[in-house]
């Protein structure tokens, strides 16, 4: 099979992602993606009014998030994807100097060293996945009412209803992020990305 035309020769690359890597993020983008415009139908009225069927919709919203840790647990059975959750929950002085010259607005690829992912990327990933388990856990107090007492429920509800506001604004900040690299675009849909992308935006990285 002909290699894909948006893909660099292989002496100018290496290799980011794995299949199983690449597969659990796009599992993930879809779910979050329905759960979110199933939640803006929920709670804009004019989206509401177009979509009808609450029910339905309701129902896609559950499930949807619901299904949300399965990709990532089907995908701890590949070492790379186990790796890769090692180098996201290990925060080194390096981070410390990234996040500072961000801080500072230094954009020289010298003030920001970073690893195979950067200390921004790690706290996405951190929070992410924190409020993901806090949506479930009241998500499921919601849709189960007879499990807790009123005074649970009504709290989950403003939890699940607030969180779900901010992370919709932090994801619109993670695809804003993503559209602006079309080399780490690339980096999730070919499993490939330029060495000199990666020399340059993760220098401490050894592939």
């Amino acid at each position: 099979m002909p290699p894909r035309a948006d893909a660099p020769p292989a002496a100018t690359t290496v290799r980011r992602f794995t299949p199983a890597q690449r597969w659990a993020h796009r599992a993930v983008a879809l779910l979050m993606g329905v759960c979110v415009a199933t939640a803006a139908c929920l709670y804009v009225p004019q989206l509401a009014q177009l979509a009808g069927r609450r029910a339905l919709v309701v129902t896609l919203h559950q499930w949807s998030g619901l299904l949300l840790p399965v990709p990532v647990l089907a995908a701890l059975v590949s070492r790379a994807f186990r790796a890769d959750l090692g180098r996201l929950n290990r925060f080194g002085p390096h981070d410390r100097v990234w996040l500072r010259a961000v801080l500072r607005r230094d954009r020289r690829p010298a003030s920001r060293p970073a690893g195979k992912f950067n200390a921004g990327q790690k706290l996405y990933a951190a929070w992410i996945a924190g409020a993901t388990l806090v949506m479930l856990g009241t998500g499921l107090l919601m849709w189960f009412t007879h499990l807790t007492p009123l005074a649970w429920r009504t709290a989950a509800t403003f939890v699940h209803d607030w969180l779900a506001l901010t992370v919709g604004v932090v994801l619109a900040g993670h695809v804003g992020m993503a559209l602006a690299d079309p080399e780490a675009r690339r980096g999730l849909r070919t499993g490939a990305v330029r060495r000199a992308w990666a020399e340059h935006e993760h220098p401490l990285w050894r592939p």
